[in-house]
């Protein structure tokens, strides 16, 4: 049975980083940082803006972008002023469509091919394009090396190395059977970004995904003209992502730090700019790579202020909504909670993977297969959710 396509009637409201969100703790404002790639000086910078202008810590989110939350009246402008004078707010108009994953330590450890440089380049062709400002905010493009870590994400337009000279072009998480080479490869994402609004906007445009609409990936495909190969299958996305110590192949080390329930403090933040030597990257796992380290001295450190450097921790395997007090409809403190069943050693399902919620509304369920932990009111509902 196919599944009913969702009922758009109304415009996507994505919160940005100036259209931000009302929740019951203040307003909520949504950072893009395109293949979660942030130099120390940006993370210092938001850092400061969630300890000055909202609740003194940072949301990691399952696109690897940033939240922050109980933004007090009026700061949007400020918080604008200080995003663009980093470089995190290089169009007003496209910011919200900013929506770019790659694979984690391309480049460094693994993969076919470094996919790092296809990051800025599609995002400056996106931003310089003003048509593409109209895209939703849910749109999402994701680059993966032939790891196969974000190509299983399902989203809308996605690059896959096949190997070191070809690259598949994905829609909605199926291959399309496109191919290009790697220099060719953004020029082609693009296409298909600007295929996929011809397409919608044929279809009434409404759609929030190329999964939404009515034989999208082979609409958008036909209408790139390009020659096609038999498709291969999409690797599935792994349920968790990587941990603690990954030895880079020039011999240096990278740190990835799990960030619990992906809420970074303040105080964390400035730690990890302070660590790094380079430029960090936030993951689809809520968390924080480190690369290019000469060795893993800092993770004793980084463990000691709370970020989970172990591959076998529980914080690997749960996820949870806002909960009280961000939001208004949920009928508990979820996070304190969930902090609290961690520190105890009592996660239902025998620790499983799970994601904790307010209310039947399930927010940020991740994909796959997850024990889902209900609030009721009088306690939590715990059921293998689909």
């Amino acid at each position: 049975m196919t599944a009913a396509r969702p009922l758009r009637d109304r415009a996507d409201a994505c919160p940005g980083a100036l259209q931000t969100h009302p929740a019951a703790d203040g307003a909520l404002a949504r950072v893009r940082v395109p293949g979660g790639a942030l130099t120390p000086a940006q993370l210092r910078v938001l850092s400061a803006a969630a300890r000055e202008l909202g609740d003194g810590a940072l949301e990691l989110t399952s696109r690897g972008n940033v939240q922050l939350r109980g933004l007090r009246s009026g700061s949007e402008a400020e918080l604008g002023d200080r995003l663009a004078a980093i470089g995190l707010l290089p169009s007003a108009t496209h910011e919200t469509a900013r929506n770019v994953l790659a694979s984690v330590l391309s480049g460094r450890a693994g993969g076919l091919l470094d996919v790092r440089s296809w990051v800025p380049a599609f995002d400056a062709g996106l931003c310089s394009d003003p048509r593409l400002a109209a895209l939703p905010g849910r749109f999402l493009a994701a680059f993966d090396d032939g790891r196969g870590d974000v190509a299983g994400l399902g989203a809308d337009i996605g690059l896959l190395a096949l190997d070191g000279r070809t690259v598949a072009l994905l829609l909605a998480g199926t291959d399309t059977g496109v191919r290009t080479d790697p220099d060719d490869a953004v020029a082609l994402a693009l296409a298909a970004t600007r295929a996929f609004l011809d397409v919608r906007e044929q279809q009434g445009g409404t759609a929030w995904r190329v999964a939404e609409l009515t034989g999208g990936p082979p609409r958008i495909a036909a209408a790139l003209g390009a020659a096609r190969s038999a498709p291969v299958a999409v690797p599935t996305a792994p349920a968790i992502g990587p941990a603690g110590v990954v030895p880079q192949d020039d011999g240096r080390t990278a740190l990835v730090a799990v960030v619990p329930l992906g809420r970074l403090t303040a105080a964390q933040a400035e730690l990890l700019a302070g660590t790094a030597v380079g430029d960090l990257q936030l993951t689809p796992w809520r968390s924080v790579v480190l690369p290019d380290l000469a060795d893993a001295g800092a993770a004793t450190d980084l463990a000691r202020a709370g970020v989970v450097l172990d591959p076998g921790s529980a914080w690997l395997r749960v996820t949870a909504c806002a909960g009280r007090p961000g939001c208004a409809k949920s009928l508990a403190d979820v996070r304190a909670d969930v902090v609290t069943a961690v520190a105890r050693g009592s996660l239902p399902a025998q620790g499983a993977r799970q994601h904790w919620v307010g209310c039947e509304r399930r927010c940020g369920r991740p994909s796959g297969g997850v024990v889902d932990v209900v609030a009721t009111g009088q306690g939590y509902r715990v059921t293998t959710g689909t």
